[in-house]
């Protein structure tokens, strides 16, 4: 049976008005006048003989026919765009262009790049450092590791982990201004990388929101907040994946037994048709078994309880009794 289908470029105009609720931002992304786009509109409502939009004001809305049809014209777009991309962007070779969150690019990513380079070696990624969720839709980005709520429209999303939160120091900080309590952070400059939020939800958890506090220094983003933990600049807020590394090498130690889930959480996104790609496929399928290997993020009881063993042997000279003694006070106060 001889399918009937509306002409090709009218559809195109509709989809991409109808997605972008606006005739200007459509001919932007058609690279087309706004004339030409108003015309071939014009033309697909005459050849279904049903209007598909109605101005109210400046508002451009679908009618019901229109809604009807957008689903159906979306998908068929995407499942197009989906195969040429199968055929053009193979699975093991390549560009791949990757955006990320700068903390985990820095401080988880790239140190796990040896495993991804010798397993995909001809594949050439392009990674790029941001947090910015309207790098989804960004032509020449393939995927984005992002930080946030995971309501991006429009894209496909998969969360990718949860987090929790947790005061970390450098260990020479914490040999000259120890951390026993959560008292002792009053002491201490405080470290953050957003407007407070993370600290007033582990300071709540922690009972301490009416904690007298010292100094404060804001960094731009969480990278910057290690570093200037790591040099003893203060306490920050460290959390399970990105600080594993530093925790494990003893570069800053969380003392405090207490974590709380962050308020957000790490998710992976792309433009729905790049989704189909095998490289992009291939990248996700890896990213899944990094982050489920056993070194890929840390407890922080486990990492609170090692420093507990560093500090009380060297202030007790490394005498093992005396050790013994401190874990039993330090096991008393958590």
């Amino acid at each position: 049976m001889k399918r009937r289908l509306p002409p090709l470029n009218p559809l195109r105009a509709f989809e991409a008005t109808a997605r972008n609720r606006s005739l200007t931002k459509a001919a932007l992304e058609l690279s087309v006048t706004h004339g030409a786009v108003s015309h071939q509109i014009k033309a697909l409502e005459a050849a279904l003989g049903v209007s598909l939009f109605r101005r109210e004001g400046r508002q451009l809305d679908l009618t019901e026919h229109g809604a009807e049809l957008l689903p159906s014209v979306s998908s068929a777009f995407d499942e197009i765009a989906a195969a040429t991309t199968r055929m053009t962007r193979p699975a093991t070779s390549g560009s791949l262009s990757v955006s990320c969150v700068p903390a985990l690019l820095s401080l988880w990513l790239i140190p796990r790049l040896t495993d991804f380079t010798a397993r995909f070696p001809q594949v050439r990624l392009s990674v790029h450092a941001g947090n910015d969720a309207g790098q989804i839709q960004n032509p020449d980005i393939d995927i984005a590791i992002l930080y946030g709520d995971g309501s991006w429209p429009d894209c496909w999303v998969r969360l990718w982990t949860r987090l929790n939160l947790f005061p970390v120091v450098s260990p020479s900080l914490l040999n000259t201004h120890p951390v026993r309590s959560v008292r002792d952070i009053a002491k201490h400059t405080i470290l953050h990388a957003d407007d407070g939020m993370e600290w007033r939800t582990w300071l709540t958890a922690a009972d301490a929101l009416d904690l007298e506090r010292g100094p404060h220094h804001f960094m731009s983003d969480a990278r910057l907040a290690m570093e200037a933990a790591l040099v003893g600049h203060g306490v920050a807020l460290g959390d399970s994946l990105t600080v594993a590394g530093m925790l494990k090498r003893g570069q800053l130690v969380a003392p405090l037994n207490l974590a709380v889930p962050a308020s957000h959480s790490f998710f992976l996104a792309c433009r729905n048709d790049v989704r189909a790609a095998p490289i992009v496929e291939m990248f996700i399928t890896w990213l899944t078994e990094q982050i489920e290997e056993p070194d890929a993020r840390v407890e922080p009881h486990l990492v609170a309880r090692r420093a507990l063993r560093k500090s009380a042997g060297s202030r007790t000279g490394k005498s093992p009794a005396n050790a013994k003694r401190v874990r039993q006070t330090a096991r008393k106060r958590t």
